[in-house]
């Protein structure tokens, strides 16, 4: 699968700044040019040599037409097995899908109704409020632990309430966790089904940020603890290798799910941009040491940015996560209020991702994206410093 075995170079250090201000996308045109970009879930990075020369070479054979096949299922599956040690991607069981929200909301309308209440884990993933309010369905908060993992206790009384709200309640996960980069362990997720079990809830599982955990943690499937068999995955290899532009994802179903996969409308496989086909499968087949040398990266700024705020910022609590690129930053402390973010930007002219969006746990926090060069992460640490020492 990774045929690349040559040492690649960190992917976070080759881009210079008026080399990605000249990109086009969300992270460089939404604020002005004094602006320091932190937040979206964008990598300033060069992509990986073979997406680059997949997506070059389709774009000069003219095959830019409707998606088909199963090339991006095999890939994950060969990805999954190599990684994770895990079989589950099967045929049967998988269907594309346009991106991991779509394919989130396409499993609500197959196993809810309108009616019924979805839980989250807040602070999570605002999206998971916004997509799911827009369906009508009820969003209950079941809070992440001090700790910031699973709290048992909180997602019992949430499942009760949900179950009580309607006949078919639904736990949307978020594994690897994001915010707070809570990579769930195989006897928390085991934990999981069991109490999902017990009060008749579907789990969907956002599996987006799988390939992006860092050494020293595991990722484990949900769908591969026991209980789990009537469950769903979303899965993408958007995030690790930056390919929001070129839309595709899977969903994949449980062993006792697999009926209600195929109450997918026929235009669903339709979704994936077939150039993000293309551009995944060979993110998933041969872009392994890119990742690697990737998550090496993600390492080193981590502990970094742990250096910096303890420099700069030193009332900031900051526990860094096991996986992601996300930074979740506790800025209580400083007194900047529930959505310090905006005090960042105005003083600082550094762009955060405001924490009261991500729900309960929110407010007095802000998300700070990793996936930059040490220079340009240690530039907005320093901003942010002195941002707080000029107010």
């Amino acid at each position: 699968m990774n045929s690349d075995d040559a040492d690649v170079p960190n992917p976070l250090t080759g881009l210079s700044p008026e080399r990605l201000r000249a990109r086009t996308s969300e992270k460089w045109r939404t604020f002005p040019d004094d602006v320091l970009p932190v937040f979206v879930a964008e990598m300033d990075v060069d992509l990986a040599e073979p997406v680059v020369r997949a997506v070059t070479d389709a774009v000069a054979l003219g095959d830019t037409g409707y998606p088909a096949g199963g090339a991006y299922a095999e890939a994950l599956d060969g990805f999954a097995r190599e990684r994770w040690g895990w079989a589950g991607v099967v045929a049967g069981r998988v269907s594309p899908v346009a991106d991991v929200m779509r394919g989130v909301l396409e499993v609500l309308d197959v196993v809810s109704s309108a009616s019924d209440a979805v839980v989250v884990n807040s602070p999570v993933y605002p999206p998971f409020f916004q997509f799911v309010a827009h369906t009508g369905r009820r969003v209950v908060e079941a809070p992440l632990g001090a700790d910031g993992r699973i709290g048992f206790a909180a997602l019992e009384e949430a499942f009760r309430v949900a179950g009580a709200h309607g006949s078919r309640p639904v736990f949307l996960l978020c594994n690897p966790h994001n915010p707070t980069g809570a990579v769930h362990r195989a006897d928390e997720l085991a934990e999981v089904a069991a109490l999902a079990g017990r009060f008749g809830v579907r789990v969907v599982s956002d599996e987006i940020h799988a390939p992006l955990v860092l050494p020293g943690a595991r990722f484990t499937p949900y769908l591969s603890v026991p209980g789990a068999e009537r469950g769903f995955a979303v899965l993408s290899a958007s995030k690790a290798w930056n390919l929001a532009g070129l839309k595709a994802a899977v969903v994949v179903a449980g062993e006792g799910a697999e009926e209600e996969l195929g109450r997918f409308p026929e235009w669903v496989e339709e979704g994936p941009s077939h150039l993000g086909v293309i551009a995944h499968a060979a993110a998933l087949r041969e872009g392994g040491a890119w990742l690697d040398a990737l998550l090496a990266g993600l390492a080193a700024n981590r502990r970094l940015l742990a250096d910096l705020l303890a420099e700069e910022l030193p009332r900031v609590r900051y526990a860094p996560g096991e996986g992601t690129y996300r930074a979740w930053l506790d800025c209580r402390a400083l007194g900047l209020g529930d959505d310090p973010a905006a005090a960042f930007l105005e003083r600082g002219r550094v762009a955060l991702t405001p924490g009261p969006g991500f729900g309960t746990g929110g407010a007095g926090h802000a998300r700070l994206n990793l996936a930059t060069s040490p220079e340009l992460l240690t530039e907005a640490v320093r901003r942010m410093g002195a941002a707080v020492r000029a107010g």
